[in-house]
């Protein structure tokens, strides 16, 4: 994992907007509808190439696809594996269910399927992979990032959206998650980029899949789900991965989400070495603090969300910084990397919850917060 030794370095967590012609087109291909293969590859290589211009205009130092040939950054595997036939409810939000009539209010029409597992996982699609990497790598010519990386589903975020029906049991059901993932993550360490796995199972999952379990029962299941994604990361070197933790992309009460403090040392025994986090958003941003109690393993680097993914507010890029310098003074500059708190496009849908104009806005003001924090903390 490439960080600066001169400079506080900007990356994202991975969705970014996706074209409105494209969103429809991703919509039709996971409701079913006929759509011409070859035009849709066609429109996935020019965003791709488009998304990756529009980052490093932004200012953002480690770029990626942005997501933009998947449905959702978890479902997309129903694609590409066989067993996910079966249908299964929107996920119950326990925060949500305090507040009944505010809830009710608050719901929107998404055309994002929920799949479930009701049979075998097998590979139907081993070419969808390549042809990301491929795409990426075509984009990236003469274009010099400081670092890529692509973002994949982790066998718990997979098994937490895509319940299981067909295996005997839950552990059975992520043990062949990960043989079948474990291609996957492969893959993408092979053709050259950072992989960032995604984890909001390790955090979201409390309040939305066991609200009715106490915090250290459900750590328990966190930690097999770390247990289960090492497994399947084994064979690539830790600085090239890092991994992504949330509590949930949305805007809500959130106040049945899992203290970071309580979470942290599950996290850190996962075999990435950078961690990305929420650290922007309101029930969030206090936590900073737990790294004033628990040491960063030497060697480990911290992606903290300075950009909140679920408002149209710009942050000022003096407060991007101050969120910057907190981390930086705690665990060494050199080991602090600029991030959001989740992805701008998580599932692809007609009506964002950030607008894409203002999201590159956002960008900006992280690529400046970022420069601002790093004339202080190398001057």
């Amino acid at each position: 994992m490439k960080h600066s030794t001169e400079r506080i370095l900007t990356t994202h967590t991975g969705s970014l907007p996706r074209p409105a012609d494209l969103t429809a087109l991703l919509e039709a291909l996971d409701t079913g509808t006929g759509v011409d293969a070859g035009a849709f590859d066609a429109r996935v290589r020019r965003a791709v190439a488009e998304i990756v211009g529009k980052q490093v205009e932004a200012g953002i130092d480690i770029v990626n696809d942005g997501e933009q040939g998947k449905v959702g950054y978890s479902t997309y595997v129903r694609h590409r594996l066989t067993g996910f036939d079966g249908q299964s409810a929107q996920p119950r939000r326990a925060d949500w269910a305090d507040f009944p009539e505010a809830a009710a209010r608050s719901e929107r029409r998404s055309t994002v399927a929920r799949p479930a597992c009701n049979g075998p996982i097998e590979w139907k699609d081993r070419t969808a992979v390549q042809k990301d990497v491929g795409n990426f790598r075509a984009a990236l010519e003469g274009v010099m990032p400081a670092d890529a990386f692509m973002t994949a589903a982790s066998p718990g975020v997979i098994a937490h959206f895509l319940p299981n029906t067909h295996y005997p049991s839950r552990d059975a059901y992520l043990a062949r998650l990960v043989d079948v993932m474990k291609e996957e993550y492969d893959a993408i360490h092979r053709g050259g980029f950072l992989l960032q796995v995604d984890c909001p199972d390790l955090a979201m999952g409390r309040h939305l899949a066991f609200p009715d379990l106490s915090n250290a029962e459900f750590v328990k299941i966190a930690a097999a789900n770390v247990e289960a994604l090492n497994h399947a990361l084994r064979d690539i070197p830790p600085d090239r991965m890092r991994l992504h933790l949330c509590w949930g992309n949305y805007e809500g009460p959130h106040h049945r989400d899992i203290p970071l403090r309580e979470i942290i040392a599950v996290a850190l025994k996962a075999r990435p070495q950078a961690l990305s986090f929420e650290g922007a958003n309101p029930r969030h941003e206090h936590e900073w603090i737990v790294f004033r109690e628990v040491k960063l393993p030497d060697d480990k680097v911290i992606i903290p969300g300075v950009l909140d993914s679920t408002t149209n507010f710009i942050e000022h890029p003096e407060l991007v910084a101050q969120r910057l310098v907190r981390y930086a003074e705690v665990v060494g500059r050199e080991r602090v990397i600029a991030g959001t708190d989740c992805g701008f496009a998580t599932f692809a849908r007609s009506v964002a919850q950030v607008e894409p104009e203002i999201a590159w806005t956002k960008f900006r003001a992280m690529a400046e917060g970022a420069r601002l924090a790093s004339a202080q903390l190398w001057r």
